[in-house]
């Protein structure tokens, strides 16, 4: 398994449910809560296996470092977004709101890592890297899924 499908893949998944808790609305709490938790937790699993894995390679290449550290930032204001989503009632007027900004701060996460990020990626690992990080990162997600999920 390649590392940059394994993200791709999982991108596409975060996706998917945002793109369904955003056709939700305040009299769907139930539906919110059970699309946030699952959008949650794959937030957190994602994260994990690039900050402990993924990011932690990529940063050693001097060409790489920068955008790498502005990843680790944007984490950072995702889960700030979504920390305060967890204890706003999902029918609250203010949660939709929440939503909207976690949403495109999510996707444009995404958008500048399958731009910038691989790109930089692909010059400064080799197949077999990319290859063996991504056997590692899929084994790591599952653990963390087991543990979490």
């Amino acid at each position: 398994m390649n590392a940059l499908t394994l993200l791709k893949r999982d991108h596409a998944e975060v996706k998917r449910i945002l793109q369904k808790l955003d056709r939700t609305t305040d009299r769907g709490a139930k539906t919110r809560e059970e699309l946030f938790t699952k959008v949650k937790l794959e937030l957190e699993v994602h994260e994990a296996i690039e900050e402990e894995i993924f990011y932690p390679t990529l940063r050693e290449h001097p060409k790489a470092k920068e955008i790498v550290l502005e990843g680790l930032e944007e984490h950072h204001v995702v889960n700030g977004i979504v920390a305060e989503m967890g204890v706003v009632p999902f029918d609250d007027e203010t949660w939709g709101a929440k939503l909207t900004v976690m949403k495109e701060n999510v996707e444009h996460h995404i958008d500048e890592e399958e731009s910038e990020m691989f790109s930089r990626a692909r010059q400064v690992l080799d197949k077999s890297e990319l290859d063996e990080l991504g056997v590692r990162m899929e084994a790591r997600k599952g653990q963390l899924m087991d543990q979490m999920g």
